[in-house]
């Protein structure tokens, strides 16, 4: 599932851009994480409180959507800054 991807040339980033950057990246790791402890905690709920299920469940499935949108974001902002487009 590898696209490929050409750059417009060299890319100078400032460093301003670069912190942004990071921090963008510490971002979406830390809501990643939170996703997957929401997974952790409604999957456990569900093993404790099985009448739970249905209620769990929801939230339980909402989570993939969730990440896949923090990780777009990132990788737009990410190919944005260096330049990058599908070839």
């Amino acid at each position: 599932m590898s696209a490929s991807y050409k750059t417009e040339g060299a890319v100078t980033l400032t460093e301003a851009q670069i912190l942004a950057l990071h921090e963008k990246l510490r971002t979406m790791r830390h809501d990643v994480n939170g996703q997957l402890t929401n997974i952790i905690a409604c999957a456990e709920l569900i093993r404790l409180r099985p009448e739970t299920t249905e209620e769990r469940l929801k939230t339980l499935l909402e989570q993939p959507q969730k990440i896949a949108r923090l990780m777009d974001g990132f990788s737009r902002d990410f190919e944005q800054h260096l330049r990058l487009a599908r070839a």
